[in-house]
């Protein structure tokens, strides 16, 4: 069948994207689902830094590829062996499928599949092949979902029924910046209610990690970014206290403000000079959890005696430490009772046309979460 998608063709395009459009829409094929896959109606797709970071080069992937991961659509086709799906069931998509067979999902933890993490890795669905075409050439699947597009076929272990009165453009932003940014909360770091929290870096999934320490009942929320706006943004979530990381003296007002420093501090920006912020603003016996995506080739020197003579804890967190099948009910339950506002994180939607004016956005840190709506 044909589709309309937005393809990657190469790295390294020059700004502004508007201009230069790395992102071709185009029709392409898309072939039907496989044993155990599924034909998703794409609704709603947010754009992501996690997307931004394959055009300008910083996260390699095999090229040519549909982009976008943070979706949400309709179930139109089933692939043999899908039996706990129905067409019209409305789902999100989950950008690391998970075999639920390999060592990692026999202990619980899916988002480190390693058959997800290989398949994602070479562009590929979860039983390794692509169903996109252009010209009998194969296209790259953006992991597993390539979500930037009108439909796409993914494996069954990369959607999760929701609710289907949800809006689909609020429904997407569960997918990545929920699950990663609140999942990084209470699932890696395991905040607990009372305790001092800070979050470094403010993106779409930075915020949605301040509205999950709001939820845990961190008594102190500091959010922590180089944007005023951004910090002012925060604060309407209900940030209780926001710090420039371009002042000379942010470390020190912020172990001021807790009282020595936060209990967890929660880095979200992707650089190594966040990481290093995070870490010194977090107290002796204190938690610091890492989930930006700095480059590959990105480095950190650190002083393992802290480790020891602090009782110092560093976690990375991959799509927020998830078990997305269990958390994605939950976070949803709590948005419904207004405990979680994902909604307002988004910023703004846009047509599939106008993405490459909308990653500019993004890049220009103008936008928390846009959304494209088809």
């Amino acid at each position: 069948m044909k589709i309309r998608a937005a393809v990657l063709e190469s790295i390294g395009a020059s700004l502004p994207y508007a201009q230069s459009r790395p992102l071709k829409i185009e029709d392409i094929d898309l072939d039907p689902p496989g044993p155990g896959e599924i034909l998703v109606r794409i609704k709603a797709a947010g754009l992501c830094h996690s997307d931004l970071s394959v055009i300008n080069g910083d996260r390699p992937r095999p090229l040519p590829m549909v982009l976008g991961h943070e979706a949400a659509g309709v179930v139109e086709q089933l692939g043999d062996g899908v039996t706990d799906l129905a067409v019209g069931d409305h789902v999100v998509l989950v950008f690391v499928p998970s075999c639920g067979h390999c060592a990692p999902c026999a202990e619980g933890r899916p988002a480190l599949c390693e058959p997800g993490a290989a398949a994602n890795v070479s562009g590929k669905l979860l039983s390794g092949t692509r169903r996109l075409r252009r010209n009998g050439q194969p296209i790259n699947h953006l992991l597993g979902c390539a979500a930037f597009a009108t439909q796409a076929t993914v494996s069954r272990r990369s959607a999760i029924r929701i609710p289907q009165d949800l809006p689909f453009d609020e429904a997407a932003l569960f997918g990545c910046a929920v699950l990663t940014g609140v999942g990084a909360v209470v699932n890696t770091a395991q905040v607990r209610a009372g305790t001092t929290v800070a979050v470094v870096g403010l993106g779409g999934v930075g915020l949605a990690s301040v509205l999950g320490a709001l939820a845990a009942g961190a008594r102190q929320v500091i959010a922590v970014d180089l944007s005023e706006d951004k910090l002012a943004f925060a604060k309407k979530l209900g940030a209780t206290h926001v710090f420039n990381a371009g002042a000379a003296d942010s470390v020190e007002a912020i172990r001021k403000t807790s009282g020595g420093g936060v209990d967890f501090a929660i880095e979200m920006a992707g650089s190594v000079r966040a990481f290093e912020l995070a870490y010194k603003i977090t107290h002796r016996g204190g938690t610091t959890v890492t989930a930006g995506l700095p480059p590959p080739n990105a480095t950190w020197p650190m002083a393992p005696l802290h480790l020891v003579a602090e009782e110092r804890t560093l976690k990375g967190s991959y799509i927020g430490t998830c078990v997305p099948s269990r958390d994605l009910p939950r976070y949803m339950d709590l948005y419904r009772q207004g405990r979680l506002p994902v909604d307002r994180l988004k910023t703004g939607t846009l047509a599939l046309e106008d993405i490459n004016r909308g990653f500019d956005q993004l890049h220009e840190g103008k936008a928390v979460r846009q959304v494209v709506v088809f």
